[in-house]
């Protein structure tokens, strides 16, 4: 681990974020590509899993962004915590925006419980559209994060930046199966189920090179940075996880996973970071 650590530091932060977000995007790939092995999915083990990935997302969202983001803010006391509030603020509202005018429909939700704008788009393209929604703020946070490591703003490094990759990949493998066995329930070929499943995913690249960039351009939005990425991600796990992995009733389970996602997620921050 120290040697990948070493290499992330020693290229361009943009290609690092790049890197680090084409891992995350092939292990949704490879977690799609279960539906060539599979032809159902069991409901416990999915909504466990849903669990685990909103584990995942609220544990980075504190350890990863928002606690680095009030460490590296100048000021006492509630002048200190102004950069989190908006920040955070910001990002919840950005997600609610895009949630109002994109269209899609969660997983295990029916028809017309579509959200977004009206539209006759096919529903395949729209379960795929409502997971690459919660996929821009986990691109965004690991970019934003690299380029702060690279700045050298102290509670900004490398090894968290490798960290929030490493576990947001682990709840990208569970994503890319729950959206790709749907999409065959639906009557989808196994080549398109793959497809659809891992392309919900390519846009944590863009997401985590435009961050990157953003940071190293304008160096104080860091810490609004920072947590705007945690405001999205918390507005995502609320909004879509928690509610999708308890459809089924399968609470306890679903909470179980929750849990042990927040316990791998701390865990990796703590000992990389």
């Amino acid at each position: 681990m120290k040697e990948i650590i070493a290499y992330f530091e020693s290229i361009d932060p943009i290609t690092a974020a790049l890197i680090a977000t084409t891992f995350t995007w092939l292990v949704t790939g490879l977690g799609a590509s279960l539906v060539f092995f599979f032809k159902s999915m069991n409901r416990k083990l999915f909504d466990g899993m849903l669990g685990f990935t909103g584990g995942v997302m609220v544990a980075a969202s504190f350890w990863s962004l928002l606690a680095p983001g009030i460490e590296m803010s100048d000021g006492e006391g509630f002048i200190k915590v102004i950069p989190a509030v908006v920040g955070f603020s910001l990002g919840a509202l950005f997600i609610f925006g895009l949630d109002k005018v994109l269209p899609h429909l969660h997983i295990n939700f029916k028809e017309d419980r579509k959200e977004g704008i009206k539209t006759k788009w096919h529903k395949s393209v729209l379960l795929t559209l409502a997971i690459t929604l919660h996929n821009i703020p986990e691109g965004l946070a690991v970019g934003v994060l690299f380029g702060g490591a690279a700045a050298g703003i102290e509670g900004a490094s490398i090894g968290g930046a490798v960290a929030l990759a490493i576990g947001i990949g682990l709840q990208n493998f569970p994503e890319g199966f729950a959206v790709a066995m749907p999409l065959r329930g639906l009557g989808l070929s196994r080549w398109k189920s793959f497809n659809y499943g891992h392309l919900s995913a390519i846009v944590e690249p863009v997401a985590a090179v435009i961050g990157a960039w953003a940071v190293l351009t304008f160096e104080p939005i860091l810490p609004y940075a920072l947590c705007f990425a945690a405001g999205a991600m918390i507005f995502v796990v609320i909004e879509e996880v928690v509610p999708e992995s308890q459809q089924a009733r399968n609470i306890d389970l679903s909470t179980l996973g929750f849990i042990g996602g927040f316990v791998v997620m701390m865990t990796l921050d703590v000992g990389l970071g």
